[in-house]
């Protein structure tokens, strides 16, 4: 797949997220890039100051550095930022790494060399995993200590993760036939300065949540079929007279995937329920409000994706490098703060409709889901399960951004810690896809209450699809391994495959390309 600086689309973004194809720069890049280094090698020639070139870095940009000693600078940046800890990124975060940065580097306004964006596309071609531990970060300036152990591999002198394992990056560079590289001047801090492991957390958590947020449409229709619920509410008629796309594209959803059942036909007529809970009819307005969020957090990220983050910025066509604060990571931050709430909402929405179908004043079904409440407390507990991680969720989404600690003796005074925005945003989507794995199972369970009455064809094959691994649960039984195999299927997108087989259903998150 051709990089081509400056116009990475989501597609492109979610392909290199999965590991499909190697990487290759667009060659009409080289020329910006040329001009851009020619300038900073005339800078570094020159006697003036240039931050980044011939100074110190932070608190210390006062401090002038000798001709002698740039490239020992550069290094020693490497070395001295490489002071992550926690557990090791894994590694589609690292692809994305790699490419965003290497996409960033090209658009010609950093002032490095070929060679520097040569050896990330080398390197993530040569499917090398640099070892990069997930904290340290505070999101500006820039995502220094994560890109920093990046870069330490790059030079030779980090470590790469390997079946698992830390090796010497000397050796890992050596077995792929790839030399080290050296870093000239101003290099260091074009490749350390910016925003790329907080943008690739942020993309890793929407494409990972993109399956589970597909699931949740079609749970969230499986339990108005077993609540025999109203698909009244998702007439388009009320959802074009508020406008907002999201919750109109939801009620399509929910529109298709029930039409046909059996079910819904039955108590068309002598129904004495006026309107469902709000858990079933709001679907549309709770979860399309989500996905609108979601659409808007990945337009953040795709101009991410494309931004050039470092600093100081190389104007070639002026001869000139100017110092700003494009590493600053507010804007991903903010988009993740949005992510996080709309991840937590779809959660919590979820366990609402699992209470819902245990309560048989509600649900006119057995308590519990069990014919023989009392003896069996059926899906008594699995909800509780349900509960205690919609309610972590809740914690988990209080915001990242509004926090900021001043770092470097308060020259750095004001940070985004959009790292850990987008790193939280894991453990709340495995959360979610939990939740959704309990609700599947009682619907289903719900669902089989009603026989020999049918739902729709969707809906009958999410069924099939579950009572695959997980039988039917007429007396209690050890739940916990069929809510294991429930949310892996989530996850692998099983339930996705079956929404995608409705015909005429709008783009969900983002079109592919």
């Amino acid at each position: 797949m051709q990089l081509h600086p400056g116009a990475l689309t989501l597609g492109e973004l979610r392909a290199i997220h999965a590991g499909v194809l190697p990487l290759s720069l667009d060659p009409g890049a080289q020329a910006g890039v040329l001009a851009s280094a020619d300038v900073v090698r005339r800078a570094a020639e020159g006697q003036a100051a240039v931050y980044g070139v011939n100074t110190g870095f932070g608190k210390l940009a006062s401090t002038r550095i000798s001709a002698g000693d740039l490239a020992t600078l550069q290094l020693n940046l490497i070395r001295s930022h490489s002071v992550g800890v926690g557990e090791p990124l894994p590694a589609p975060v690292i692809r994305l790494m790699l490419a965003l940065k290497a996409a960033s580097l090209a658009r010609g306004y950093s002032g490095v060399r070929p060679v520097v964006i040569d050896t990330l596309v080398a390197v993530h071609n040569a499917d090398l995993v640099p070892w990069v531990p997930s904290q340290g970060s505070v999101g500006a300036s820039g995502d220094l200590a994560p890109l920093a152990h990046m870069t330490l591999a790059l030079l030779g002198e980090g470590e790469f993760l390997q079946d698992g394992r830390r090796v010497p990056a000397s050796a890992a560079l050596q077995s792929a036939g790839m030399a080290p590289l050296t870093l000239g001047p101003k290099e260091g801090l074009a490749l350390i300065n910016g925003t790329q492991t907080s943008t690739a957390l942020a993309l890793h958590a929407l494409f990972t949540f993109e399956p589970v947020l597909q699931s949740a449409l079609v749970i969230g229709a499986l339990t108005v079929d077993a609540a025999r619920g109203s698909d009244g509410p998702f007439d388009p008629r009320i959802h074009l007279l508020r406008g907002q796309p999201g919750q109109i594209d939801v009620a399509a959803i929910y529109r298709a995937l029930l039409a046909g059942s059996q079910i819904r036909e039955s108590h068309l007529e002598g129904d004495d329920r006026v309107q469902d809970p709000y858990s079933l009819r709001c679907q549309p307005q709770v979860v399309g409000a989500s996905l609108d969020q979601l659409r808007h957090a990945a337009q953040v990220l795709l101009r991410e994706a494309n931004a050039v983050t470092d600093n100081p910025l190389v104007f070639a066509a002026d001869n000139t490098m100017i110092s700003g604060g494009n590493f600053h990571a507010e804007p991903v931050a903010l988009a993740c703060d949005a992510m996080a709430t709309a991840i937590a909402e779809v959660g919590a929405i979820a366990e609402r409709r699992i209470a819902m179908l245990i309560d048989s004043h509600v649900s006119r079904l057995p308590p519990f889901l069990t014919s023989n409440a009392g003896l069996n407390s059926g899906f008594m507990i699995a909800h509780v399960t349900a509960a205690s991680l919609a309610s972590e969720n809740k914690s988990l989404a209080h915001p990242a951004s509004v926090d900021s600690l001043p770092t470097s003796a308060n020259q750095e005074d004001h940070v985004s810690m959009a790292t850990f925005a987008a790193r939280r945003l894991q453990p709340m989507i495995a959360n979610v896809a939990h939740i959704l794995a309990i609700e599947w199972l009682a619907a289903a369970q719900g669902i089989e209450f009603l026989r020999p009455l049918r739902s729709s064809a969707a809906i009958e094959a999410a069924h099939a699809l579950l009572r695959t691994d997980c039988p039917p649960m007429p007396q209690d039984r050890y739940l916990a391994p069929d809510i294991a195999r429930a949310a892996a299927k989530i996850h692998e997108g099983a339930l996705a495959r079956i929404l995608g087989d409705v015909p005429a259903l709008p783009a969900l998150l983002t079109p592919a390309g």
